[in-house]
């Protein structure tokens, strides 16, 4: 993959040293054209897959740019901005009361999902735009459905240079970055790439500003290459990696014989301080996406061949983890998937415009697991201080079958009806199917004012890359044996999903209000049960989920402004598989009582503002939460404080005539040094505590050529 980027960048820096002064003229009509088709062909692109009905909030790279951080955040910190998205640790995102349940694509095609937990495998520095659709999707997006996260790619086109940059600052991070693009001839492309160093790689375990034995090191890249075969047809080639490492931190002042602590001996050893475990973890994605894409007068056709292959592998502080948890197990997991997607739309007449696709993806994955426990009687107490070695290793390969068609049928000139089917099957752990009808009508009674309202029926199948429970017969009469010998294989995810919303233009202003309701059949929960950072998923047999956002948004000459607020309620009944991570009790209350998931969060609410003087700009954006759940007097009874964390920026550009422009930035995260907590470690498949990062200053310089 490496080799390839190298080979992307190679080729277009050559292409780029061709253009002959001597030809400007010549090279400014050829770019002329260029430019015409790629905008012609980009925009029938986008008519395959509109929202259509459904609420999708738009994330322009100069919006980015404004974020404290800008280009060097993280992909997971900018979706934050979008209505209705809540953190979570590890770098998780909850939509709308859902777990994880996100697809991303990139130019219209399916990335399949990977092993990351910590990481960010895509960067902001690739994407032209980010569009977030939710609510009642069309009947084209399916199986991930809490979210789709469309990044257009950077090509190229409208780029001819690039940048070289350095970030850095608190939490001893260093980023040096860079991307290049341009056009030559009838080829287009784009490479970036970055490196960053930190001390601060996961969430903090006790609040502290600097975490014990948390370091991480990753790297990040991304190339874009397209060829226009003529004015109605064109072929495309994405590819990316990256590598990422993590250091587990450590919590001050513990000890494994401290009093309520498990009291195991090993080897004739009974103390081990907190502070001294090493624990690591190393996560590496590799993606390509190779599409064909041709357009007439009536009909838009694309096909994509798209694959992945991931790997995610856990080292444990052997002699530390059996004393403080019972168990030390080194885990290793690789994951290939590779699918073809074949989509196309076909105006029938005024009124009709048809849609229609077909996607297949096979997916294998390989899990190696070797686990150190400690023998036990019939009462949990320990017979031995000579550990046990246990191997427990599997592999499985799944196929995801899906198709939809559906009809954009235009009523009037202000009303639009979007309907279709979807039909998926998923043969992994269990053969499962569904035909899910779609629903949206759109109505626009004036140039400022929209309406809609729509019906979906989805059908969600837990992540198959990360159903690797361990056999639990193997660890019975161990350390590691679990609160229970039930394991139900987890289900597909069945939900009627409702949604309605408004949004009106007031001049300069733009305020919406959106509400959803959805109820669910095994609604899927994931939880992280053991060292590893390796989430499990599992059902609650009923779910019910409702809420309401209001958004709004202002510019004027210098001046941008954006605010969100969301209300949400997400609660599920009775858990019907993976039960071997629960413990009797809480399974027994669950079963006859709706709680709150782990990860609801009543209230949240993003906004930021953006000003510019001259070539000054200063810009701040805040993120406020109530706080998600934790263990009350009942399994997520409670929920951890509520936080606000306010991060400011400031850039300035330097025009340095003769010798390129210059751009100089500097970013407070947390201005108030807000110490807040993201979990506190308990609440149903919670495994550890987690705070929010502690006030940091950055700067950065970034020199265009």
């Amino acid at each position: 993959m490496f080799a390839l980027l190298a080979a992307l960048a190679g080729s277009a820096l050559g292409h780029a040293a061709e253009a002959a002064p001597d030809k400007a003229d010549a090279a400014n009509t050829d770019v002329s054209e260029l430019v015409v088709t790629a905008q012609k062909l980009d925009a029938a692109r986008a008519t395959i897959e509109p929202a259509l009905g459904a609420s999708s909030f738009t994330i322009s790279s100069k919006f980015v740019d404004n974020l404290p951080g800008g280009q060097n955040t993280g992909l997971n910190q900018v979706i934050l901005q979008a209505p209705g998205v809540t953190q979570d640790s590890f770098g998780q995102l909850h939509i709308r009361g859902d777990h994880a349940n996100i697809q991303y694509r990139l130019n219209n095609v399916i990335l399949p999902e990977g092993l990351s937990v910590f990481g960010q495998t895509l960067s902001p520095r690739l994407a032209g735009s980010t569009e977030l659709i939710t609510g009642a999707l069309p009947a084209q997006y399916g199986l991930r459905t809490a979210g789709i996260v469309n990044i257009t790619t950077k090509s190229g086109l409208y780029h001819n240079g690039g940048d070289v940059s350095v970030y850095g600052g608190s939490h001893g991070e260093f980023e040096p970055s860079f991307d290049y693009g341009g056009s030559s001839g009838a080829n287009n492309f784009f490479v970036s790439g970055s490196y960053t160093r930190s001390d601060l790689g996961i969430e903090s375990p006790d609040g502290s500003g600097a975490p014990l034995h948390d370091r991480t090191d990753q790297i990040q890249l991304f190339g874009y290459l397209d060829h226009i075969i003529d004015d109605t047809s064109r072929i495309s080639l994405i590819a990316g990696t990256s590598n990422q490492r993590f250091q587990i931190p450590d919590v001050r002042g513990l000890n494994a014989d401290d009093p309520g602590g498990l009291g195991l001996t090993v080897n004739g050893q009974t103390s081990f301080a907190s502070e001294a475990l090493r624990q690591s973890q190393r996560e590496t994605t590799d993606y390509a996406i190779a599409s064909y894409l041709r357009t007439t007068d009536r009909l838009t056709l694309q096909l994509s061949g798209f694959t992945r292959y991931s790997t995610l592998t856990y080292r444990p502080d052997p002699l530390g983890e059996l004393l403080f948890n019972g168990i030390s197990q080194y885990a290793a997991k690789r994951d290939f998937a590779a699918g073809l997607q074949t989509e196309a739309v076909y105006k029938l007449n005024d009124a009709h415009t048809i849609r229609g696709g077909v996607i297949i993806e096979g997916d294998r994955s390989i899990s190696r697991t070797t686990a150190q426990v400690l023998p036990t009687d019939a009462f949990g107490v320990q017979t031995s201080d000579v550990p046990e070695t246990i191997v427990d290793n599997g592999a499985r390969t799944a196929w995801t079958y899906s198709a939809f068609l559906q009809d954009e049928w235009k009523l009037a000139d202000s009303l639009t009806l979007n309907y279709g089917l979807r039909f998926d099957e998923v043969d992994a752990l269990r053969n499962e199917r569904q035909l899910s009808p779609r629903v949206n009508l759109v109505w626009k009674p004036t140039d400022a004012t929209t309406v809609h309202a729509g019906y979906a029926r989805y059908f969600t199948p837990p992540s198959f890359e990360l159903i690797a429970a361990p056999t639990v017969a193997k660890f019975v009469g161990t350390t590691a044996q679990s609160p229970n010998l039930t394991d139900t294989t987890p289900y597909s995810e069945r939900d009627n999903y409702y949604d309605v919303g408004v949004q009106q233009r007031f001049g300069e202003l733009t305020v919406g209000i959106d509400g959803y309701l959805r109820y669910a059949k095994n609604l899927i929960d994931e939880g992280q049960f053991g060292a590893p950072i390796i989430l499990t998923p599992f059902n609650y047999r009923d779910g019910r989920i409702r809420g309401i956002e209001v958004s709004a948004t202002y510019s004027h000459g210098p001046f941008s402004a954006y605010g969100n607020l969301a209300l949400s309620k997400a609660q599920g009944r009775d858990i019907v598989s993976s039960q071997f991570n629960f413990y009797p009790a809480d399974l027994a209350y669950i079963q006859s009582h709706y709680i709150y998931l782990d990860h609801n969060q009543s209230i949240t609410a993003s906004g930021g503002a953006s000003y510019s003087i001259g070539a000054l700009k200063l810009s701040g954006d805040l993120i406020i939460g109530s706080g998600l759940r934790k263990d009350g007097a009942v399994p997520n009874g409670d929920h951890v404080p509520a936080y606000a964390q306010l991060n400011l920026s400031a850039t300035y550009h330097l025009a340095m005539n003769g010798v390129g422009p210059l751009d100089l930035r500097f970013d407070i995260i947390n201005v108030n040094d807000d110490k807040y907590e993201i979990r506190d470690g308990t609440g149903v498949g919670v495994g550890a505590p987690q705070w929010g990062p502690r006030r940091g200053f950055f700067g950065g310089i970034s020199k265009s050529f």
